[in-house]
Order: C-alpha cells, then sequence, then structure tokens
C-alpha cells in the first residue's frame, strides 16, 4: 500500500476507530463525521478558541445550485464546489471537503518542520529572484517569511494558513503599507499581529478603512466587493481553503451597510 495513504488510514483510525476508510469520504454521515473528527482532535488535546463545533452557512437562495460553507473549529473555512440541487446536498459537499482537508492536514507532510522552512524558503527565493541570504534579513520579505514559518514551526499548514489569513487581509486592505511608512520594522508587525484574532473588531477597524476609502473614492466599496465575490466563488469551486476570500466579503458588506446607514441618517435629517 501506498505510504501516502496508509498514513491517511492511520489518521482516520486513530481519530474515527468507527469509521470504516474506504467508504468515510462517500458516507451520506459525512456532517457527523466531520463534527466527531474535530470533537475527537479536541479530547485529544486540541484547543479551539471557539470550542470544537464545526459551522455551517447556507447562502440563501431560491433555487439551485445552492451553496454552503463551513468554518472549523481553528477557523479554516471551505464550501461545496459540485453542482447541488438541494441545500442538504451543498452541506454535505461542503463537509466533505472539510474533512478530506482535515484528515490530510493531519499527514507528517503537512507539518512545519526545518526541511519544510528550507524548501518553502527556497522556492521562495526562486519566485522572486531573490538570495538565499535574505532569509537572515527580517527587513526582507523573504526574511519576514522565514521569520513567520520559524514561529510556527511544529504547526500544521492549516493552522499556519489561518495565521497568514490576517496578514492577507492586511496587505489587500492597505494596512501593512501604512506600517511601513511609519517606520514599523517587520518583526514588530508580525509579532503584534500573530496575537491577534480575526474577530469582530479587526472587521470593524478594517471596515473602517474601507468608509474612508469610499469618502475619497465614490463606489470604490461596491467595486471591491464584486471583485470579491467573483473572488470567492472562483475559489469554491476548486476547493480552496476560503477563509481570505470570505473574510474580505464580510468586511466589505459591514462597510457598506454603514455607508447606507448614515447615507439614510443623513436624507432623514436633510
Amino acid at each position: 500500500m501506498d505510504n501516502g495513504m496508509k498514513s491517511l488510514r492511520d489518521t482516520i483510525c486513530s481519530l474515527l476507530p468507527d469509521k470504516n476508510p474506504t467508504f468515510i469520504f462517500k458516507d451520506l454521515h459525512v456532517v457527523e463525521t466531520l463534527q466527531e473528527f474535530w470533537e475527537a482532535k479536541n479530547k485529544q488535546g486540541a484547543v479551539f478558541k471557539n470550542g470544537s463545533l464545526v459551522v455551517y452557512e447556507s447562502v440563501p437562495s431560491p433555487f439551485a445550485p445552492y451553496v454552503c460553507y463551513v468554518t472549523l473549529p481553528g477557523g479554516s473555512c471551505f464550501g461545496n464546489f459540485q453542482y447541488c440541487l438541494t441545500k442538504a446536498e451543498a452541506r454535505r459537499d461542503a463537509a466533505r471537503v472539510a474533512l478530506v482537508n482535515s484528515v490530510f492536514n493531519e499527514q507528517p507532510s503537512r507539518l512545519i518542520t526545518m526541511e519544510f522552512i528550507r524548501s518553502s524558503i527556497e522556492e521562495a527565493v526562486a519566485s522572486v529572484g531573490g538570495s538565499i541570504h535574505d532569509a537572515k534579513d527580517p527587513t526582507t520579505s523573504i526574511g519576514a517569511y522565514h521569520y513567520m514559518l520559524e514561529a510556527n514551526k511544529g504547526k500544521t499548514m492549516l493552522e499556519f494558513q489561518e495565521l497568514m489569513t490576517v496578514f492577507q487581509l492586511l496587505h489587500w486592505n492597505g494596512n501593512l503599507k501604512s506600517l511601513r511608512e511609519r517606520k514599523c520594522s517587520r518583526q514588530d508587525v508580525i509579532s503584534y499581529y500573530s496575537k491577534q484574532s480575526l474577530d469582530d473588531c479587526l472587521r470593524s477597524q478594517m471596515a473602517l478603512d474601507w468608509i474612508l476609502k469610499e469618502k475619497r473614492i465614490s463606489g470604490i466599496i461596491t467595486q471591491e466587493l464584486q471583485s470579491s465575490l467573483k473572488d470567492l466563488e472562483k475559489a469554491r469551486e476548486t476547493g480552496c481553503e476560503l477563509r481570505f476570500y470570505k473574510e474580505k466579503k464580510e468586511i466589505l458588506t459591514l462597510a457598506l451597510s454603514q455607508v447606507r446607514s448614515e447615507c439614510g441618517c443623513i436624507q432623514m435629517c436633510e
């Protein structure tokens, strides 16, 4: 048996001893199986800020195809990528995608090790045409990436992706550029935001940034929201992890709601 497949089977047998590894991803009860998987991880010592509950969100629609998102206890998000004729089917498909990724994430190859860090830095250097010596300089982008990998050694790729989502949003929102202009060091920025939760407070702060942009460029929120919805749809259809795309949508929707609320208040006053 292939070592990779054996490792997957071992993971399933360890966390879900009552399930048959051969049929686990085809099971109609995949929603319950996904919940059992994360509860088993919790019992084995994994700690989650919001408990071990898997959260589902169905996108309102009067007709097919139906879309459903599932957010895992650690924060990673996935969605159904098949054309689903019912909401229940969309929920099962989203759960299946999340379960596949959850099980795969438990494999040794998904751990951030020294070997993984060396390989990742070499790939990053090759992609940007930099120097391997930049990895030792925290003022460079390669050095910052190396610093983040080193700080998360021993974590899984999903755990690392959850952290990276915060920095993806900060880059998209323009916050990282502002911090550079204020001469904040990369190490200080990484150290500070690595401890920040992606919560309602951070979303509200980013939404406020977009409200200020809207005052300078009318219509920019609507334009960015339309672009973000297309990106989210494209990523969902390919089975990608969706937290970054979904958070962009949430932040922009919040900002647009507040802008419209302010406009309504102004009209009432007039």
